[in-house]
């Protein structure tokens, strides 16, 4: 089988269980940027040191690597095709193990006094990058809610991604005894 199959040479793309949709559709625009924090993750992965954290890190990745496929299939399915009562989704216990996988981090690294500016250690810098394309597919995610229907859990799971994303940053940085990149307001008199 060929990689390239020449359906797509319109501008449109095939949906999971049939039809066809612009590129640019919202469903597209979602699922797609689900894709690209599924690769910020790889190269955050990749960044990962053989250290008890990098080890630890190394496995959440993988395992939200896998979910975000199951979300990004979630959203290339529209509601009514048959195969979307064979989809593995994501629910309320993967909802419940990010917030496991959050206290864990997060219960490691010093309370946090300030904001944090993203930065540190080369893996706190890719999981902070990560962050920021993950609240994108948030926002796309629930631009499409507004039009098709999206599950709850789906948008409760990428809201919780971002969070441990933000704990996994500092927890790199900590990890590495390299201090967080502390946010200095600048002077509001200042022209």
């Amino acid at each position: 089988m060929k990689l390239y199959t020449r359906t797509g040479d319109d501008g449109t793309t095939g949906l999971f269980g049939g039809g066809r949709v612009s590129k640019d559709h919202p469903r597209i625009e979602a699922y797609g940027t689900v894709d690209e924090l599924n690769a910020g993750l790889g190269l955050a992965a990749a960044a990962c040191g053989e250290d008890p954290t990098g080890q630890r890190f190394r496995e959440i990745l993988a395992s939200l690597q896998s979910r975000l496929f199951d979300i990004g299939a979630d959203l290339a399915t529209p509601e009514g095709s048959p195969l979307r009562s064979r989809l593995p989704g994501v629910g309320e216990r993967h909802v419940a193990e990010l917030e496991r996988w959050i206290d864990e981090v997060d219960g490691a690294v010093p309370p946090i006094r300030t904001f944090v500016l993203p930065g540190g250690t080369e893996l706190a810098a890719r999981l902070h990058l990560a962050r920021t394309v993950c609240r994108r597919a948030e926002r796309l995610i629930v631009a499409l809610g507004h039009s098709e229907p999206v599950g709850d859990e789906v948008v409760r799971f990428v809201n919780r991604v971002s969070d441990l994303l933000f704990a996994m940053a500092r927890g790199a940085n900590h990890a590495a005894g390299v201090p967080d990149v502390p946010w200095t307001p600048g002077d509001p008199t200042a022209a």
